[in-house]
């Protein structure tokens, strides 16, 4: 009888829970930007400190806008439009929105059934069930540096959710002439694990398999997923979790009970590529079977909204390994750090980071914000001109639509203090696949960043970039007294100036043509007994080192 209650219990929950959590992934900048401008302009409230939003959340707040669309300019409405139809398969009915026009459909089966390109795949969807696949194809290609590259991309997404029960995937295969992403990299190329010399190619290839189970309800949800995601407000480089590693598993949650208050939190399984030698072993054939150390990462980032515009964010993190998964770290809302204190009392502590995360959007059009990352702090190290606090401090600001329409400019700074993201234990870096999680230029680093933006069109972008990149000193983290009187930037070890002019096109939903031209001069110094040319190989890929004036162009279908 029990079973019974349970299991019905169950089926109700699972049939009449409305929250479909899929996530849209942040790489699909039309939508992301798009929801930004609305944000910036206070026709909603977004939460541009944690992404990816779900698809659910991106159709609701569409459905907000679209109460106030006498207000948008011609090319919004248009934009509006637009995402809608793509989103509105997240509406709360048993209805397949996209077999209500025959326009772009391949095969329409009304009321549930599509194939389709008006957005692409096939769908279905009825009252109890909804199901989504479609395949993924890309290619760009980079000419005018030392050598011609080539990145191509394929694979397939599906999805499909029943109540508040979702489940989602995609899988992409990736081939590229020279590896662009790797961990020493100063670039914001999706980082991987590559197969070096497949079939005699140069290159390599390496594979990315995203995807989750979910349940949402009406103010949260809750998942195990293996999935990017970014922390921290930015237009060229997020400094909490930029998003840029090989995805690892979590388990994600995200409560906004009230509209003044948001959770976000997860545990994940990060990869050390540190041999245990306790582990691994010789088996009987004579192979060596290699066994890497445990490593977990928990954070939570506080939201919280008081008054509409502001959100401010306060968060920490902890990255611990040498144990199994510690069930103090499970639950959401501790300080990390005091925790570690006890469990670890008289031996080393695990690795632990605080932030701090404000956006303010209070005057229409114009986005404020700033992100501190504190690594290591102590208060008596402010009044000391000889000493360093372990921070990453970023700043900065859009104004959208004024004095213009359809114009954005933004101006973005970032510095980040030597040490930052480092850590003397090798298992309990800020890292997974030795992929740094924080920033894109690591540690000892500042940026300059400036962007113009020009949408004259539904769909079609147009923008120009200018940004100076400089890494300072390689610094070794040995011991925190000597650390802390490590000066910032004493010698630029490596330097990226460049221009970037860009026009983009959605033209239909989710897939894009795109169209490049940078001017960049890649430089290395003679630092620290290293020659300017062996910091270039440790921070570039060899086509874009030195003066070049590189085209890139590509098409895509899905991310």
């Amino acid at each position: 009888m029990r079973k019974t209650i349970l299991l019905s219990l169950f089926a109700f929950i699972a049939i009449f829970s409305k929250a479909q959590e899929i996530p849209v992934h942040f790489n699909n900048a039309g939508i992301y930007e798009f929801l930004d401008e609305l944000g910036t302009l206070g026709y909603v409230s977004i939460n541009s400190a944690v992404k990816p939003y779900s698809g659910k959340f991106i159709y609701l707040t569409l459905i907000e806008v679209q109460k106030k669309q006498d207000e948008l300019s011609q090319r919004q409405k248009k934009d509006l439009a637009f995402y809608l139809k793509q989103y509105a398969f997240f509406a709360d009915s048993s209805y397949n929105p996209y077999t209500g026009s025959k326009k772009g459909n391949l095969v329409n089966r009304e009321p549930s059934l599509n194939i389709g390109l008006l957005p692409y795949g096939l769908h279905y969807k009825d009252s109890v069930f909804a199901f989504s696949i479609r395949p993924i194809w890309g290619i760009r290609e980079y000419v005018g540096g030392a050598e011609n590259i080539m990145h191509t991309w394929g694979g397939a997404e599906a999805w499909g959710f029943i109540g508040g029960f979702s489940i989602y995937g995609s899988l992409r295969d990736n081939y590229q002439t020279e590896i662009l992403a790797s961990p020493s990299y100063f670039n914001q190329s999706e980082g991987g694990n590559y197969k070096i010399g497949v079939q005699g190619r140069k290159g390599g290839d390496y594979s990315e398999m995203r995807g989750g189970i979910t349940y949402g309800w009406k103010w949260g949800s809750v998942g195990l997923v293996k999935d990017h995601i970014q922390w921290g407000t930015n237009y060229h480089g997020a400094t909490i979790f930029s998003g840029r590693t090989p995805s690892y598993a979590m388990i994600k949650l995200q409560l906004k009970p009230v509209k003044w208050f948001e959770l976000n939190y997860i545990h994940g399984w990060l990869v050390s590529e540190v041999i245990d030698s306790s582990r691994s072993y010789t088996t009987t054939n004579g192979d060596f079977r290699a066994v890497y150390r445990d490593k977990y990462i928990a954070a939570n980032l506080l939201t919280f909204y008081p008054l509409r515009g502001i959100s401010f964010s306060v968060g920490n993190s902890i990255v611990y390994s040498d144990t199994k998964v510690q069930p103090a770290y499970l639950i959401p809302v501790m300080f990390f750090k005091s925790i570690d204190h006890t469990l670890n009392n008289k031996i080393d502590n695990q690795n632990s980071q605080m932030f701090f995360d404000l956006s303010i959007k209070r005057v229409r059009g114009l986005h404020l914000y700033s992100t501190v990352f504190i690594d290591e702090f102590s208060v008596t190290r402010v009044t000391d001109s000889k000493r360093q606090n372990f921070i990453s401090l970023k700043g900065g600001a859009r104004l959208s639509n004024w004095p213009v329409r359809n114009i954005s400019l933004t101006a973005e700074y970032t510095r980040v203090n030597p040490i930052v993201y480092k850590h003397r234990v090798p298992a309990t870096t800020f890292e997974t696949n030795n992929f740094n999680l924080g920033y894109y230029l690591r540690d000892n680093s500042e940026e300059i960043y400036f962007a113009l933006d020009f949408k004259p069109l539904r769909g079609l972008l147009f923008r120009g970039e200018y940004f100076v990149a400089k890494h300072g000193n390689e610094y070794a983290y040995t011991d925190g007294r000597e650390a802390e009187r490590l000066p910032f930037m004493e010698s630029v070890t490596w330097r990226n100036t460049s221009i970037i002019l860009t026009a983009s096109w959605e033209f239909i939903h989710d897939s894009w043509l795109y169209l490049s031209a940078t001017q960049s001069n890649i430089k290395g110094y003679d630092v620290d007994g290293k020659t300017a040319q062996e910091y270039l190989d440790l921070y570039t890929p060899k086509s874009f080192q030195g003066k070049n004036t590189i085209i890139s162009a590509g098409l895509n279908f899905g991310f």
